[in-house]
C-alpha cells in the first residue's frame, strides 16, 4: 500500500518516468526500450490494470486524487500527488484527465500462439495494419476492433506502436483489451496467416478487387483484414501475396476513406454470421 507522495518540483527525478510525453520521437525510442508505456485517465488505468499490465508508478492531480483513491491504496507502486501546474510542466501539457500511470509492458505473444490459442478458440476475424504511422489512426483501429468483432490485431515491424501514449488514449483503452502482437516480417508474415486458415484480404482501390460486399457474402470461416497506411496504401508485395484485393464502393466522387474510417467499415461489414467451425490449413 502506497500513500501519495506530494512532489512540487516538476525536475525530480521520481518523475522522470513522465517527462516530456508530447515529444514523440524522444517517447517512441525510450518507452520500449525501458519496457514501459502511459495509461493515461482513470478508466484507461484500470483497464490497464484489468489486463494485466503491472503498475509502475501514478502521477495524480489533487482533483482526481479521491476517484483513484481505491487504486492507489491498494497499490505497492508510487503515487505522485502533483498540482496541475506540475504535471503541465513535467508532461509538456495540460494533463485534462488528471491521472497518468507508467505500466510496465508485458512480452508479446507469438504470432502463431495468438492465431491458434491453446486455451479458446482461435479468433474469426484478424486484423493486420500494415506501416501505419500514425499514432492516433492505429489508436482508433483498435477501438474499432474491440466493438466490431476482431479478434486479434497483427502489427507489421513498421507499424507504429499500440502502447504509444496518444494510440491508448483514442482507442479508449482497447489497445489494452484486444490480443494483438507485432510480425518479425512482412509480408511474410501473410503465409502464417494462410497456414492458420485465414483467407487474406488486402483493401487496396487497385488489382482486381472484389467489393466489401462480396466479401462479406462469402462470410469466411477465418479472415484477416489487411489495412495500410495513408497516402501509399499498401505495398505491392502485399497485394501480390495476398487471397483477395477488397475495395469499399464509393460515391460522391470520394475515391478512399481514412484508414481508421475504411477499419470500421470492413469490419463492421464482414463481422461472423454463423457458427465457427475448424478450419483446415490452406495448401
Amino acid at each position: 500500500m502506497s500513500a501519495p507522495v506530494t512532489v512540487t518540483d516538476p525536475d525530480d527525478p521520481r518523475l522522470s518516468d513522465y517527462t516530456a510525453l508530447t515529444d514523440v520521437a524522444l517517447r517512441t525510442r525510450r518507452e520500449p526500450a525501458e519496457g514501459l508505456f502511459m495509461a493515461e485517465g482513470e478508466k484507461v488505468i484500470r483497464r490497464a490494470l484489468a489486463a494485466g499490465y503491472p503498475l509502475r508508478s501514478v502521477l495524480v492531480t489533487p482533483r482526481w486524487a479521491e476517484a483513484m483513491r481505491d487504486l492507489t491504496e491498494r497499490t505497492a507502486a508510487p503515487v505522485y500527488l502533483v498540482s496541475e501546474d506540475v504535471a503541465r510542466r513535467v508532461t509538456g501539457y495540460h494533463v485534462h484527465r488528471g491521472a497518468l500511470a507508467a505500466m510496465h509492458r508485458t512480452p508479446l505473444p507469438d504470432p502463431a500462439r495468438l492465431l491458434a490459442p491453446p486455451d479458446r478458440p482461435a479468433p474469426r476475424r484478424v486484423a493486420v495494419l500494415e506501416d501505419i504511422v500514425d499514432h492516433a489512426n492505429v489508436g482508433a483501429a483498435f477501438r474499432s476492433a474491440a466493438a466490431l468483432g476482431v479478434g486479434a490485431v497483427l502489427v507489421t515491424p513498421r507499424c507504429a506502436d499500440p502502447l504509444y501514449r496518444r494510440s491508448v488514449k483514442v482507442s479508449m483503452g482497447a489497445v489494452l483489451q484486444v490480443p494483438w502482437t507485432r510480425l518479425a516480417s512482412w509480408p511474410a508474415g501473410i503465409s502464417l496467416l494462410r497456414g492458420a486458415g485465414y483467407t487474406t484480404a488486402a483493401l487496396a482501390l487497385g488489382g482486381d478487387p472484389i467489393t466489401l460486399d462480396e466479401l462479406a457474402a462469402r462470410d469466411d470461416p477465418r479472415l484477416a483484414l489487411i489495412l495500410g497506411t495513408e497516402g501509399h496504401g499498401l505495398a505491392p508485395q502485399t497485394l501480390a501475396a495476398a487471397d483477395l484485393t477488397v475495395t469499399i464502393p464509393m460515391s460522391g466522387g470520394v475515391d478512399s476513406l481514412n484508414v481508421a474510417a475504411a477499419a470500421a467499415v470492413a469490419f463492421y461489414a464482414t463481422r461472423p454470421r454463423q457458427a465457427s467451425g475448424p478450419a483446415a490449413p490452406r495448401p
